[in-house]
């Protein structure tokens, strides 16, 4: 008898809030993203809730015109190695890039996070879109849209390579014999390809849950195969139910021509909810959150996934500009979207903007309001869970505390935690070390 599907869920540390103006929120702690403190208490909560794991979110370049939460913000390996001494189930998912960092340093952070945690780690793999970024790192220019998904497959797989330098039983540490390492189970990796020459190995062994889960945000065609090919976990903003569906079927497709199982992977849309114990009082909240957003900053937002393109050298209510092939070099699958749904729905740039910038009504509502629109995405089949983004102030513990109930109560959300690692929490076995594999096969060879 197979086991009822149930909703994962992750929570996206974002600090002072995924917008230019949550900050200014009456009840909003205006240093969110460099408060320890405040961490620590979301991390508690979200763990109280039985969510599966932590996001934390990243890039490496700004300007005067990003948002508050970037400006000033910790550096994702360090926040969640902290967070993982306070917590002791939930998952530790941190951002990455692929374009700008080497593997072996990569490989070796998040084998620590995930030793530090008891296996709890993912990798969420980016490849850096905004194209300023080559100027932080010594780079001439930044590379083109399909060369940075190329790059980042190789990165990948030297990065788990590396991860398998030592099978599990590498290190016997018999005092009596005096052997700490078994060098016939440590294994250099050797690898040199067209952007990366590792040597090898790596300095540290594998968890109890053997490699950190992968996380993957595809949405272009580059993006969606390097998704299908690799990825665990698939972060997805494809707008609405129907085009979900969509991208889930088509990744389906893409992931079995490459000879994937489909609960090899799940998809985690993101969910902004604004709810509370009535419906009016929600609509209330849900205004308030309206009422922060000020066009001007709005406008600077809806600028990012166009690579920071200046949208305010255009008029605010006429329809939404045709704009130069450079601006959908960058976040290419976001961008054409933004602008699709702007042309589709004849909306003005201030429209589109402020669209862009609030929650979606659609999670908007009662308790029961609320988890009824849960249940109708987790019904389609398409979807693993949801990504949380907080849209207001202690909306988590509003969550937590008004809807998770109401899931567990309909068997869709799980009561207690049923595993140690995050592997368990996605319903994914630990990959057998490479070599390990191997041994059983070369045996067979040499009989």
């Amino acid at each position: 008898m197979s086991t009822p599907r149930q909703i994962k869920l992750g929570f996206v540390l974002f600090g002072a809030g995924p917008g230019y103006d949550d900050w200014r929120h009456p009840d909003a702690v205006a240093d969110a993203s460099i408060n320890i403190e405040h961490y620590k208490r979301q991390a508690r909560v979200a763990e109280a809730g039985k969510f599966d794991f932590l996001f934390v979110a990243d890039s490496v370049f700004i300007t005067e015109r990003s948002s508050p939460h970037y400006l000033n913000r910790f550096e994702p390996l360090t926040i969640l190695s902290a967070l993982s001494g306070v917590t002791s189930r939930i998952g530790l998912v941190g951002t990455l890039t692929s374009s700008y960092t080497e593997p072996y340093n990569v490989a070796r952070q998040f084998a620590s996070l995930d030793l530090i945690s008891g296996g709890r780690a993912g990798w969420n793999v980016v490849t850096s879109w905004l194209s300023g970024t080559a100027a932080n790192f010594g780079k001439a220019e930044h590379p083109q849209h399909e060369t940075r998904y190329r790059l980042a497959a190789e990165h990948l797989q030297v990065v788990q390579g590396l991860w398998d330098s030592y099978e599990d039983d590498a290190f016997p540490r018999d005092k009596q014999r005096g052997i700490f390492l078994d060098p016939g189970k440590q294994h250099p990796l050797n690898h040199k390809g067209e952007f990366f020459s590792v040597r090898g190995p790596l300095n540290i062994s594998r968890s109890v849950q053997g490699q950190p889960v992968i996380f993957q945000a595809g949405a272009s065609e580059e993006g969606r195969n390097f998704a299908a090919r690799h990825a665990e976990a698939l972060f997805v903003e494809a707008g609405s139910l129907d085009a979900t569906i969509a991208y889930a079927e088509d990744i389906r497709r893409r992931a079995t021509a490459f000879g994937r199982a489909p609960d090899s992977y799940g998809l985690f849309p993101g969910l902004r909810t604004v709810v509370a114990p009535t419906e009016e009082e929600a609509r209330r909240k849900y205004q308030e959150a309206l009422s922060l957003v000020r066009i001007e900053e709005a406008i600077k937002q809806l600028g990012v996934p166009f690579d920071g393109y200046d949208f305010s050298q255009h008029p605010l209510d006429a329809p939404f500009p045709v704009l130069p092939a450079a601006a959908y070099a960058s976040n290419r699958s976001v961008a054409e979207r933004i602008t699709r749904f702007a042309h589709d729905n004849k909306l003005t740039l201030r429209e589109t903007a402020l669209r862009s910038a609030s929650p979606r009504e659609e999670f908007v509502g009662s308790p029961v309001q609320v988890a009824d629109a849960i249940q109708r995405w987790f019904d389609s089949g398409a979807i693993a869970g949801f990504n949380f983004v907080e849209s207001l102030p202690r909306q988590l513990d509003a969550f937590v505390e008004l809807v998770i109930p109401i899931l567990q109560e309909r068997g869709l959300y799980k009561r207690d935690y049923t595993s140690n690692t995050l592997r368990g929490h996605l319903g994914y076995r630990a990959p057998v070390n490479r070599y390990t594999a191997a041994r059983p096969r070369h045996a067979e060879a040499s009989a």
